[in-house]
């Protein structure tokens, strides 16, 4: 009987990290050696899934380090709401908060920050939202 594994991906949240520590890659580089991917099928996983996900929210205003609350979990995920995974989704919440979800199909994918849209790009959407709000 051949057994086919599991997609593994990483699973950490910022809400859970420690004061002052940024283990899950909110603010600093996501490192890798501090983290081990998970099979998304085992009793380890926080949720099965059969492909990854990466979520990342930012505040409007400054709250923390660089002036903006951010936080980002990766975990395993079994419905995309696009329904297709290798994309990045995003809009704004109407409190401001900046939303993006990325999802992929291969074994680690969710530690790349190249799962994000561009952050040059967020100033230029948040200053579009703030114009339109204030027309």
């Amino acid at each position: 009987m051949v057994r086919a594994s599991a997609i593994r991906c990483y699973q950490c949240s910022s809400q859970t990290d420690q004061k002052g520590v940024d283990s899950c890659g909110a603010y600093a580089w996501f490192n890798k050696t501090q983290h081990i991917a998970i099979e998304c099928n085992s009793d380890e996983s926080h949720m099965p899934g059969s492909f990854c996900m990466k979520i990342v929210q930012q505040g409007p205003r400054g709250f923390i380090w660089d002036g903006r609350w951010r936080q980002v979990i990766r975990r395993c995920a079994s419905v995309a709401d696009t329904g297709v995974t290798g994309v990045c989704n995003w809009g704004v919440y109407e409190n401001g908060v900046y939303w993006e979800e990325c999802y992929c199909s291969e074994d680690a994918c969710n530690s790349s920050p190249n799962l994000s849209i561009s952050k040059g790009l967020i100033p230029v959407f948040l200053g579009i939202l703030s114009y339109r709000i204030f027309l």
